[in-house]
């Protein structure tokens, strides 16, 4: 019994010893051996055979990136304002004996440094350069936190403002001023969008006016065309009618008693009519009626049966034929237009071959347009038309 019980004290203190001697050591984490109280060595990852009783682990420290985020700071800026800002901080240890043994809490260390720095930086800065740089004052604190943390064998790598947070009462001010400036936006977008409006009626109105006057100017044009045509139309039947009834009348050769008795017809119908008060009777009226008072049948057998004299009509006005050659005029000016505008067409599609070519005589026709024929000579179809019907409209020959 007193042998079993010294072979188990054997094997426990066996256990114990190799349970203190060999040591394992994680990925990405270093141990600092410290022998009698004092550094000894650093344990990389995998296992390791320490010294029961003089070696002990003291620290062991993971080696990566770390993420550290701070409550949030109350920090006055150079405006007097209190604002509170939530920081984050990512470091990493980069010579785990001095993180060790340079600060008894690095970690409290960095979040104390960090509210200082901050008091400093914003401390120089009003409140809406604090909102606006918020960039600028994470490399400062960067920059000082980094210097700082160097000699405790940590490198900080970023640090990041996670939240500004402004008082109540400036945050109500400055959500007014962004909702006035917002309006005023709006507004101006919405009177440059009534001057656009107001800009394109008042051009279509323009465009509109003289379309209309230009149409109206057209309608005018054909309107004093049409009754120029219709006047000199109405002139040449009169002047035939004319022509026709003297050449008639002397071809006759009326005598002096159908005279009279034509005279005598016209009697009645120059006394028609209420606002006639007052006759005219002619002095050679007694003369036309000393042969009437003998026989009525004397007058008449001195009127001719049937005319006599030579007499030859005018010719006839065909109004019909001038309305189609003025047709045809008008066709063959139009067809003329668009020929001389596929030319010049055809002309600006070419390269030009010198920059100083003056422009065809096609592109300065159609470049014109129309209006210059009609204002140097008039309508060309019509004058066309009136130049073709010259021979037929001249005035025949009054004997």
């Amino acid at each position: 019994m007193a042998n079993l019980i010294v072979v188990l004290a054997v094997v426990v203190a066996l256990i114990v010893f190799l349970g203190n001697a060999v040591r394992v050591v994680r990925q990405q984490r270093v141990a600092i051996v410290e022998r009698l109280g004092k550094f000894n060595r650093t344990l990389e990852p995998g296992p390791h055979l320490l010294v029961p009783v003089l070696d002990k682990v003291r620290h062991n420290l993971d080696m990566r990136e770390n993420v550290v985020p701070f409550p949030p700071q109350g920090v006055i800026t150079e405006d007097n304002l209190m604002v509170s800002i939530d920081s984050v901080i990512y470091f990493q240890i980069i010579d785990p004996v001095r993180a060790a043994y340079e600060a008894q809490d690095y970690i409290k260390a960095i979040e104390q440094l960090t509210m200082t720095t901050l008091r400093n930086i914003i401390g120089g800065l009003d409140l809406e350069q604090t909102l606006t740089s918020r960039e600028e004052i994470n490399q400062k604190l960067r920059i000082v936190l980094d210097e700082a943390t160097g000699k405790w064998g940590i490198k900080v790598n970023r640090v990041e403002l996670r939240a500004i947070e402004p008082p109540a009462t400036i945050r109500d001010a400055m959500e007014k001023g962004a909702r006035a400036e917002r309006d005023k936006r709006a507004s101006i977008l919405i009177a440059e969008g009534q001057r656009q409006s107001q800009i394109l009626s008042a051009g279509g109105e323009k465009e509109s006016a003289i379309l209309r006057a230009q149409g109206d100017r057209e309608a005018a044009v054909l309107r004093a065309q049409a009754d120029r045509q219709a006047q000199m139309l109405r002139a040449e039947g009169e002047a035939q009618a004319i022509s026709t009834v003297f050449g008639a009348i002397h071809a006759g050769q009326p005598d002096q008693a159908l005279l009279a008795y034509q005279y005598m017809q016209m009697l009645p119908s120059l006394a028609k009519g209420d606002a006639n008060k007052v006759w005219i009777v002619p002095s050679e009226l007694n003369k036309a009626l000393e042969g009437l008072g003998s026989a009525v049948g004397s007058i008449t057998s001195g009127i001719p049966a049937q005319a006599s004299g030579q007499f030859t009509a005018p010719p006839k006005i065909d109004v019909q034929g001038e309305i189609e050659k003025q047709n045809a005029a008008e066709a063959a000016a139009s067809e003329r237009t668009m020929q001389e505008a596929i030319a010049a067409a055809q002309q600006l599609e070419r390269p030009a071959v010198s920059a100083h070519v003056e422009r065809p005589a096609a592109l300065e026709a159609a470049s014109s347009g129309t209006s210059e024929p009609a204002a140097q000579g008039g309508d060309p179809a019509t004058n066309g038309s009136t130049a073709a019907a010259g021979p037929e409209h001249a005035e025949p020959e009054r004997g």
